[in-house]
């Protein structure tokens, strides 16, 4: 056990259940800062977000919070456009030999995107449903492949949005009450990342007692951030860290 890592894991978890800021979002940057290579944090990262949100899919199934449906739509475009994404810089020879450059500039943009599409969920997206969301599930399914493709395909690339960003999509495009938009969220968030993680575990990216240590802290954290998050004025603190993930996100382009 390494306390640092345990103990950056128990900050990350902290932050992601006070803010619901993406864990991704937070420790993928963290441990290219810490020099971890590119490729092996995310795939590292991949493993992790699999099982932590194992266990919130376990919770949302059984409490019926999930939209079957909009899971399965997302899954058809995102799981095959990340597994594109990984074989892309795996088999490509122009991007396999500057795959941990591409990485860390793509890292970057994501988060830039992640953290000021955080401003605009928290500050600037009406509350009153639009026409497009009123619309039935059935006649947004080209709209839901689309939409996995796309997100897909950055998941796959740099670990980040299996969560942030499908939950924003889902709130621009989707009328969900608020416990279905987080359980469908994670469901496919669970399908995706684990896709992803497992074709990097083929390849020998992940570093096992890295996640190991990570979990360690995080779910102890996560626990405790939850716990604090009612007496925490939530739109300030997501605000701050959209601002950190913005500085991060700034200093990997």
């Amino acid at each position: 056990m390494e306390l640092g890592i345990v103990l950056m894991g128990a900050l990350v978890g902290l932050l992601v259940g006070l803010t619901g800021v993406g864990g991704a979002a937070l420790l993928t940057p963290l441990l290219v800062f810490l020099g971890i290579q590119p490729t092996v944090a995310v795939a590292t990262d991949l493993f992790y977000n699999a099982v932590t949100k194992l266990f919130g899919s376990i919770q949302h199934v059984r409490q019926k919070t999930v939209n079957m449906t909009l899971v399965k739509h997302m899954a058809w475009g995102s799981i095959p456009s990340a597994i594109v994404a990984v074989l892309l810089l795996k088999f490509v020879p122009s991007l396999h030999a500057y795959q941990d450059t591409i990485i860390k500039h793509a890292l970057g943009f994501v988060l830039v995107i992640v953290a000021l599409l955080s401003i605009i969920k928290v500050w600037f997206i009406p509350s009153e449903p639009t026409a497009l969301q009123d619309k039935p599930l059935h006649e947004k399914r080209a709209l839901s492949i689309m939409i996995g493709v796309l997100l897909g395909f950055v998941v796959g690339l740099t670990s980040i949005g299996s969560g942030s960003l499908f939950a924003l999509a889902m709130m621009f495009f989707y009328r969900l009450k608020a416990a279905e938009l987080v359980g469908t969220d994670i469901v496919h968030a669970f399908l995706l990342v684990s896709a992803a993680g497992l074709l990097h575990a083929g390849f020998g990216n992940i570093h096992y007692m890295l996640a190991i240590n990570l979990l360690i802290g995080s779910v102890p954290g996560v626990l405790l951030g939850s716990s604090l998050s009612a007496k925490v004025p939530a739109k300030p603190l997501r605000t701050v860290m959209a601002i950190i993930i913005l500085i991060s996100g700034i200093k990997l382009m």
